[in-house]
């Protein structure tokens, strides 16, 4: 089950997020704050949550959280195990990429997503992100293919 929901109009993003420096590990960081995405489907599919983003494209975690607090998933990866819990559930699946997709409704690149939120222009097949608000804690990349277009928003600032 996607923790998305059909939806129509614009989704607006609010709210704000952090990068947390490194957290001891090399090459390993951590963000926090909100993120949107919206999949133009028949109907249109919307997801918005908070996150904490923590780990690198090899072996991570991300919890999504409701604007209350309420925690929707927690996800987990590493080498050969990729773990999404959703209440007292847990899902497993082969790889980074369904997991994403089962916990969103999309398969976002979270492995570009690292270099993304770090500034890097990280290329992917079907992605287009758009960096030139980095700067001022926005992120927005649009999938053009596979269909359906997806259009992924995220605001931060930067620690």
């Amino acid at each position: 089950m996607a923790l998305s929901a059909g939806g129509a109009g614009v989704l607006l993003l609010a709210g704000c997020a952090s990068r947390v420096g490194p957290t001891g590990t090399t090459g390993t960081e951590a963000w926090s704050g909100r993120l949107s995405l919206r999949i133009d489907s028949e109907p249109v599919q919307t997801f918005s949550a908070l996150f904490e983003l923590r780990g690198a494209p090899r072996a991570g975690e991300l919890t999504l959280t409701s604007p209350i607090g309420s925690t929707l998933a927690q996800l987990h990866w590493a080498p050969g195990e990729a773990l999404l819990k959703d209440g007292s559930k847990t899902r497993r699946f082969d790889s980074l990429d369904a997991l994403i997709e089962a916990a969103t409704g999309a398969a976002i690149p979270v492995a570009a997503l690292f270099g993304w939120l770090a500034g890097r222009e990280e290329r992917v097949p079907g992605w287009r992100p758009d960096l030139s608000q980095i700067g001022t804690g926005r992120l927005q990349a649009t999938r053009d293919a596979p269909q359906p277009r997806a259009d992924l928003r995220i605001v931060f600032e930067r620690a």
